[in-house]
């Protein structure tokens, strides 16, 4: 019987594990190996916001990863591979052995090397560990005040949630703006107002250079002089792929490990996915990371079908972000960066309101969107772009027209039979089936009658 192990328990791992039974129907043998249980990452700030209860975080228990045929190593962690003799061995000093192994152990926060970064009450949140940490600090306050080291992605999805708290919150970041890797400085000033404006505090341009306790909180030291004082510190400086248990195994690593388009490393048996995998980019020739909830589960699926025997490739994945800064929506897709092509721009900051679409010759190969969410899912043309995008249709004269018509996405999007093309294409041939694991084996509810606007929307093929 083969034997497929997979180490980490996050999105790509999940949906590997769930494709090989989708294919072998419990014909192999599967072991999982993890330091932490199974559950999402990108629910955390919804706990945190106390929207959700803690238990409702996990993706898998017991009788779910029983109900898989999986044997499972939980709170175990891999200190070393070694393709050769087919192998891993376990922090604890444990060999076991494989036929096809699955890395999918993700990214770490990057460190934050400056004198206080090891305080209590300093955290990266990262984890249901920092998670829970971060409530316990603040217990008993009812606004506490948190410094934000880095204004990135991630760092905002955690800011998010505690706007929504009523907590009070100071930002720093190094780069000019908010959102480096993900908006431009035009979007990004929008992005900028509307925070002053909900009272969070913004020191760009400038970085930390020390953290010091102060009267029982911590006192941040910023490098133009200025202090900034909290109860907690939040580090969002950035994630690295966790990659260290390849080091000298001859598994080719660059940012990640690099992987083709059936997920393989150079090694033939060895896949690699998620945060961890440098792997094929839908708009490009070369390898990236896209550290993002959707590649993680197509890198799952595309790995678990070729473990399982297939012969599955990946066009590559979409670089795409969407975000919620305290009630304005934010998003940017493809090469949304792109010096050489061509863009086209509104932008109405007293809405605010920023629009910019980037074509190369006739075709939308990057985006960036910044508004109120009636203006930003207007006729869901979010969900639109991200779908021409996707399917790389060329719009030919239609381009003329979104020149035209900036906010008139929807015609050339029905026109160009955008939408045929996205229900066409799967992943892996065949249709997806939804995650069997529920909640409390909790179902979706019945089925929403749509109203009869959305049935021309969808209907409508002038």
């Amino acid at each position: 019987m083969v034997h497929h192990m997979i180490i980490g328990s996050g999105p790509a791992a999940m949906n590997a594990i769930e494709t090989i039974r989708e294919i072998d129907g419990g014909n192999s043998k599967i072991t999982l190996i993890s330091d932490e249980p199974a559950y999402s990452r990108m629910v955390l700030p919804y706990y945190l916001a106390q929207q959700i209860p803690e238990k409702q975080i996990y993706t898998a228990d017991d009788a779910y990863f029983d109900q898989l045929k999986v044997d499972r190593y939980i709170g175990q962690k891999v200190a070393k591979v070694d393709p050769t003799q087919k192998s891993v061995t376990l922090a604890d000093g444990q060999k076991l052995t494989f036929d096809n192994l699955l890395i999918a152990t993700g990214a770490s926060p990057a460190p934050l090397a400056i004198p206080g970064a090891d305080l209590p009450g300093v955290f990266p949140l990262w984890t249901i560990a920092h998670t829970e940490a971060v409530l316990q600090a603040t217990a008993g306050k009812s606004a506490p005040e948190v410094a934000f080291i880095g204004a990135g992605f991630i760092g905002f999805i955690v800011l998010n949630a505690m706007y929504k708290r009523g907590w009070k919150l100071h930002v720093v970041e190094i780069a000019d703006h908010v959102l480096p890797r993900m908006l431009d400085k035009e979007s990004a000033s929008l992005v900028e107002t509307w925070l002053k404006n909900k009272g969070v505090g913004l020191h760009l341009g400038t970085s930390v250079q020390s953290i010091a306790d102060h009267h029982g909180r911590k006192r941040l030291q910023l490098a133009n002089g200025q202090t900034v004082d909290a109860d907690v510190v939040i580090v969002a400086t950035g994630i690295k792929p966790n990659t260290d248990l390849v080091q000298g195994s001859g598994i080719v690593v660059d940012q990640g490990i690099i992987v083709n388009d059936r997920m393989q490393t150079n090694v033939a048996n060895v896949y690699a996915a998620g945060d961890v995998a440098q792997g094929p980019n839908l708009l490009g020739d070369r390898t990236e990371i896209h550290a993002i909830q959707p590649t993680a589960v197509d890198h799952g699926r595309i790995a678990g079908a070729n473990m399982a025997g297939q012969t599955v490739r990946y066009p590559g994945s979409l670089s795409m972000n969407i975000l919620d800064v305290c009630g304005l929506q934010c998003a940017s897709f493809g090469r949304w960066n792109d010096p050489s092509a061509q863009a086209m721009t509104i932008t109405n900051p007293d809405r605010p309101l920023y629009r910019k679409l980037l074509w190369t010759q006739d075709q939308i190969t990057g985006a960036i969107f910044v508004g109120q969410s009636s203006d930003v899912g207007m006729l869901n043309d979010l969900g639109m772009v991200k779908g021409i995008i996707q399917t790389k249709t060329s719009f030919g004269p239609w381009k003329e027209f979104v020149r035209d018509n900036p906010f008139d996405i929807r015609r050339p999007y029905i026109a160009l039979q955008v939408a045929k093309k996205l229900v066409e294409a799967t992943l892996l041939g065949r249709p997806a089936k939804p995650r069997q694991y529920r909640f409390q084996n909790k179902q979706p509810g019945p089925q929403i009658t749509q109203p009869q606007a959305h049935q021309h929307f969808v209907t409508n093929k002038q």
